[in-house]
């Protein structure tokens, strides 16, 4: 009698493991200075590292119908879960304990320690095994050697050459709210790695060791923003700026930079929501910083940009009505008093592919777009579905924003100013989309050599590239081309110095090499570009299939980190004048839309 009701009272209060979300894989960590397990720079331990209050479990508790769950954070049935350094995107330490020597990381002291070495089911350990010995490393690919130095001669002595070298990171570090409640998309992952107290050190572990002065995160949970990634971000040297999305949403988008590098004088919060609007009736938000570098001199302001695009591969319509808020915003921001503009950096998971309409929108500056089907835009699905073309014009006239993706002036009367020419040249302008900046991808999306193609996200059900980092280049940047995949005639590849470069040739009426060429000379191009000096290199499908795609062991997301090195040049004038610095207290903050 006593056993039986030993068995109800368990069924009903013992949460059953198969429910990631009964598991309380969110349940967040608490503050513990004094915690140095495995990542001792960390200001918190993961919540593997306490046991439970009751550590003995009767098996009777669960009896016939309810055997002891095997993932349970504290359960000796779990596997070892060793987390190594995602930089080199190693695949070890899955291996049955018998079949390892011991080294000295595995008598490292840490916050899995108490867990008792096993292994999975013997029916599937032979292609574990076989999945944890490949190693895959990102390499870093170097382009100083193609950008020549100014000599310094022709300046004079009134004015010196300068520059200011910073390095930019994007990441989607994916949000546990969001990974739980699309657990269909991560079967394939083992059920450890995608406990929260499992994923934050090895993202934190990968961002210390990325080093990079800017940061740009896009799904980052709030909650875990506000208690553990901004402190252990701040305990980096990070200066921490975050825009939650607007309604019931739990992530946002954060820009981090080293205070050290720069002074923030600007921070602008982009709201795409707009309310009694049917088209921009999301949630998704965007974040945009003006940060001074802390040289001697005065030096150019840059434009950082972060923002995460709607999902829907069907609503193409959105997604544009997004970025031209986005482009208004920067082009507000980012206008000099000489009619310039500021050197740009735009990241971010923009939810599109390569050489899609929206992606050659971005990269040309322009998009005509009569006729074209809404589920079309982003390129992320070869479906039926999504074929009613887009309206003309996208967006109402009542959100303010012209066909150039800036803001309408109003004359006197009230009503914004623009062409009021024939209806027919009217509806042609109406169909066609323009931006004013010239802007580059770091990435070229294939790989140098077998034109495999780079994928940034790799999960279940999908693996592409959605993650961009776009930048304004400096005039005779070597890596300024044109990049259309969907409207390709001729493809060659050459090589330069031992470095291959793949040349795109394409033609498709006013979205061509000419059309490239006719808005970078009408763009408002930045009087100090930028020089890309090297960047991270992706992965293809294949490489990440090998290692179980993402998340796994070692990366806990199911994107891929994009890291790239920049070169700021700017001249520093030499009279001897009081330098002024611009304290971060008055950085100017602007409200978000109502």
């Amino acid at each position: 009698m006593l056993l039986r009701k030993l068995r109800i009272l368990a069924r009903n209060s013992i949460t059953r493991a198969e429910q990631p979300r009964d598991l309380l894989m969110n349940r967040p960590s608490f503050w513990f200075p004094w915690w140095t397990g495995l990542y001792p720079w960390a200001p918190f331990p993961p919540f593997n590292f306490w046991p439970p209050q009751i550590t003995w479990i009767p098996n009777n508790f669960f009896g016939a119908f309810y055997p002891q769950p095997r993932c349970i954070p504290w359960s000796n049935a779990l596997p070892p879960q060793i987390p190594t350094s995602s930089f080199n995107m190693d695949s070890t330490g899955d291996e049955p304990r018998p079949k390892r020597l011991k080294t000295a990381e595995d008598s490292r002291p840490g916050w899995n320690s108490h867990v008792k070495a096993s292994h999975l089911p013997s029916s599937s350990s032979h292609v574990q095994d076989a999945a944890s010995n490949v190693k895959i490393s990102r390499h870093w690919e170097d382009f100083s050697q193609y950008h020549m130095e100014n000599p310094s001669a022709q300046l004079g002595d009134v004015q010196s050459p300068a520059k200011f070298d910073f390095t930019v990171l994007s990441y989607n570090i994916l949000s546990q709210d969001l990974l739980e409640d699309n657990s269909q998309l991560y079967n394939h992952c083992r059920r450890n790695v995608l406990f929260w107290s499992y994923r934050l050190p090895n993202i934190l572990k990968e961002i210390k060791e990325m080093n990079a002065d800017i940061l740009c995160l896009q799904e980052v949970q709030e909650d875990h923003y506000k208690n553990q990634i901004k402190p252990s971000l701040e305990a980096f040297g990070y200066h921490c700026e975050f825009k939650s999305r607007t309604g019931s949403k739990p992530d946002g988008c954060a820009i981090c930079f080293r205070a050290s590098k720069f002074v923030l004088t600007l921070v602008k919060p982009v709201e795409y929501f707009r309310r009694n609007m049917m088209l921009l009736d999301r949630d998704n938000v965007g974040l945009i910083l003006l940060l001074q570098p802390r040289v001697d001199g005065e030096a150019p302001t840059i434009c950082v940009a972060n923002t995460h695009l709607l999902y829907n591969p069907r609503r193409g319509d959105i997604k544009l009505a997004q970025l031209a808020i986005l482009l208004a915003e920067i082009s507000r921001v980012s206008l000099l008093k000489d009619s310039s503009v500021c050197p740009i950096i735009l990241c971010g998971d923009f939810n599109s592919v390569p050489g899609s309409p929206l992606y050659s929108f971005i990269r040309e500056g322009m998009l005509n777009y009569e006729g074209m089907p809404i589920g079309e835009v982003s390129g992320q699905q070869e479906s039926s579905s999504g074929r009613r073309p887009l309206s003309f014009p996208i967006w109402p006239g009542t959100l303010g924003i012209s066909q150039d993706c800036v803001y309408e002036t109003k004359n006197k009367s009230g009503k914004p100013e623009g062409n009021t020419g024939d209806k027919a040249q009217d509806k042609r302008v109406e169909s066609s989309l323009h931006h004013n900046f010239s802007l580059s991808s770091v990435y070229s999306h294939y790989v140098c050599g077998t034109g495999m193609p780079e994928v940034t996200t790799c999960h279940s059900t999908t693996a592409l590239t959605v993650d961009y980092i776009f930048y304004s280049p400096a005039k005779g940047d070597v890596f300024v081309r044109p990049v259309s995949f969907f409207f390709i005639s001729l493809f060659t590849q050459c090589r330069l110095d031992g470095v291959e470069v793949t040349s795109l040739l394409y033609n498709r009426g006013g979205t061509g090499l000419n059309s490239r060429q006719e808005h970078l000379s009408s763009a408002s191009e930045p009087r100090h570009g930028l020089k890309l000096l090297g960047r991270l290199a992706l992965l293809t499908e294949q490489d990440l299939w090998n290692i179980r795609a993402l998340p796994n062991e070692n990366n806990s997301s199911d994107h891929l980190s994009l890291l790239a090195k920049f070169r700021l040049e700017f001249v520093i004038h030499n009279q001897k004048e009081e330098s002024v610095d611009v304290p971060e207290a008055t950085a100017l903050i602007l409200p978000g839309p109502n």
